[in-house]
Formats: structure tokens, sequence, C-alpha cells
């Protein structure tokens, strides 16, 4: 698990079908960090701090093992200072 914050929401009119209409949703680790793609399973908003899961974890969390993901958020923390 990882803990990253929401940065932004990506739009993707284009998807495979298995992917559905999860919202996706651009999170980093730290600050100046690079940028993943995350699947939002809970609900997110831009700046909230987030626990993010990956690999077959990831998969199953955003609804399926069949699902294409790498990185699925599983819940939204409630307070978190990353000093």
């Amino acid at each position: 698990m990882k803990i990253m914050r929401v940065e932004k929401t990506l739009v993707s009119t284009n998807r495979i079908g298995e992917m559905g209409h999860r919202p996706l949703l651009v999170v980093q680790e730290k600050e100046g960090g690079p940028r993943s793609v995350a699947v939002d399973a809970v609900g997110c908003i831009p700046g909230d701090w987030v626990i993010c899961v990956g690999s077959s974890a990831a998969r199953e969390a955003a609804g399926s093992k069949e699902y294409p993901s790498d990185l699925t958020i599983v819940g939204i923390i409630d307070n978190w200072s990353p000093e």
C-alpha cells in the first residue's frame, strides 16, 4: 500500500470496455515526484490524501480480477501530515 495525494481528474474519452466508467485520477506520492494514474474506487476529490494498492490487489479493489488496473485507491485518509 502507498499513501498518495490526488492531484486532479484524468479525462479519457476512449477506453477499453472492461474499464467501464470508473473515474481515473492523477496521484503523486510526494510533491514534485512522479505522477501515476489510479482508479478511484471510493470517491475522492483533488487534494485528498489516499491509500492506494497495486498489482492484483488493485484489480480486485477496482471490481474484478480481470479489471485492467495496477493502481487503485481504496481509502481516503481523514488526517495526514506528509512531514
